[in-house]
């Protein structure tokens, strides 16, 4: 399934107190769907969910289910490294309206492939949504092997990956072994452009919250030939792609928006946010880039 070719992972918003920021997140939604994004992935790894509960999960995607009003797909991130659990929140975020839910691979107890497979196809028959799987070794400790994803992508649901393995021998067995309708994405900016090169569908993007149009266009110029092109604005590029993972993500992108003039808060320990020096260095990197 084909959500887009750019679509953003989305910062989560907090006030003053630490709450989630309804109306800055409206704020942002309303940037982001003018600035280059197709689509939506929310309470993601760049929308701090491991320090966002249930509650403010469901709250979030009710939100922003509304402020989208269909305008673009809105993918939710449900998935952890406790099934039962992700069962229950993607339940609830089918009740919410979202048009599909993110399921990352579980962290910290390292199942096996057979672990990762039974727990992917338990969530996927307790939903009718469309799933897209999330593979994050360099977050998760485990990688979803080819074959894996190859066997899960043969459930009915399941329509999707966003791959951040990094790893383009096992993104080109994906895609070889799927169906043409299986989308995989890449997880890292600045692995679009290859991916796109192997036969991947676009981006789930950070950097999209600062250089969205820039990101729709380089893609753009590769779906339409000028490979030339994007790979000329791919280098341009590159140094900010590198600058919004320079510290702990979500910080330097929360920083970079606030220098656009978009307010998104602070973050949730234990993420801290960027020193003077670092957002100086910051600075540097998005004029360079303008």
């Amino acid at each position: 399934m084909n959500f887009g070719q750019v679509l953003t992972a989305m910062v989560t918003p907090f006030d003053a107190n630490g709450n989630i920021d309804y109306d800055q997140t409206t704020v942002l939604i309303e940037y982001l769907l003018s600035n280059g994004t197709d689509g939506l992935v929310i309470a993601g790894t760049t929308g701090e969910s491991p320090t966002l509960t249930a509650d403010e999960k469901i709250n979030l995607y009710n939100h922003v289910v509304k402020t989208v009003n269909k305008r673009v797909p809105v993918i939710a991130g449900t998935g952890g490294n406790n099934t039962k659990a992700s069962i229950e929140l993607s339940k609830e975020a089918q009740q919410c309206g979202v048009d599909a839910v993110m399921l990352v691979t579980p962290y910290y107890n390292k199942p096996n492939q057979l672990g990762l497979y039974q727990h992917f196809r338990t969530i996927a028959e307790q939903t009718e949504l469309p799933i897209m799987l999330y593979n994050i070794p360099g977050r998760s400790i485990i990688n979803l092997t080819a074959e894996t994803t190859i066997a899960l992508s043969k459930l009915s649901n399941i329509v999707s990956i966003k791959e951040s393995s990094g790893d383009l021998d096992q993104v080109s067995e994906i895609i070889e072994g799927t169906e043409h309708d299986f989308s995989v994405y890449s997880g890292d900016d600045s692995m679009t452009l290859p991916m796109l090169s192997i036969g991947g569908s676009g981006i789930i993007s950070v950097a999209s919250h600062i250089i969205g149009k820039e990101m729709q266009e380089m893609v753009t110029f590769f779906k339409e030939g000028n490979v030339r092109k994007a790979a000329r604005l791919h280098r341009k590029l590159l140094p900010i792609m590198k600058g919004l993972f320079s510290a702990p993500s979500p910080s330097p992108v929360k920083a970079a928006l606030r220098l656009k003039g978009i307010e998104t808060g602070g973050l949730r320990l234990p993420l801290v946010e960027l020193s003077d020096q670092e957002i100086q260095q910051l600075k540097m990197v998005i004029k360079n880039t303008d």
